[in-house]
């Protein structure tokens, strides 16, 4: 399957392997009891818990995504019944907050997160690199340098030998 995408963009192939991972986790949330669940709900759920209630703006950024992702992620959640949105000390601002629905969903959430933790490790260890400090390092030059500049720059200097022909 690999070779398959080899000739595919990086952003096709980085899609592909997001919704292949996603994918699989799905599978594991029927024997869970956890029929209506999506993997994209995990982070937001994991930041709730941690941090109690927040912003989809303070939401959007502990899980690091944005503010639309968030948005849509937390609709999503609304409509199963795992959070509630109640207006903050703004007007704008709505607050997410867990449901009773959701904190009982936590003890199958845990056992998920460590099902998946564990194959993680797994996987990288049949990777030249630990997958996780390749993320990191990604994450970082992106920041540094962002990917439309390394687009700019390289369509620049593709025009600087460009002779007309």
């Amino acid at each position: 399957m690999a070779s398959s995408y080899a000739a595919s963009g990086l952003g096709t192939r980085l899609r592909h392997l997001l919704d292949q991972l996603e994918s699989d986790v799905a599978t594991l949330y029927p024997a869970l009891g956890l029929d209506d669940y999506r993997p994209r709900f995990t982070p937001v759920v994991r930041a709730l818990v941690a941090l109690g209630p927040r912003s989809i703006r303070d939401l959007a950024a502990a899980i690091g995504v944005t503010h639309s992702a968030a948005s849509q992620t937390v609709a999503q959640m609304s409509r199963r019944g795992l959070v509630t949105l109640e207006v903050g000390s703004d007007a704008r601002q709505r607050v997410v907050h867990l449901t009773e629905r959701a904190r009982a969903l936590l003890p199958a959430l845990d056992a998920e997160w460590a099902a998946v933790e564990a194959a993680r490790a797994d996987l990288e260890a049949e990777l030249p690199y630990p997958l996780g400090e390749l993320l990191t390092a990604l994450e970082a030059a992106l920041e540094r340098r962002p990917f439309r500049a390394r687009i700019a720059a390289a369509s620049a200097g593709a025009h600087e030998y460009d002779d007309g022909r």
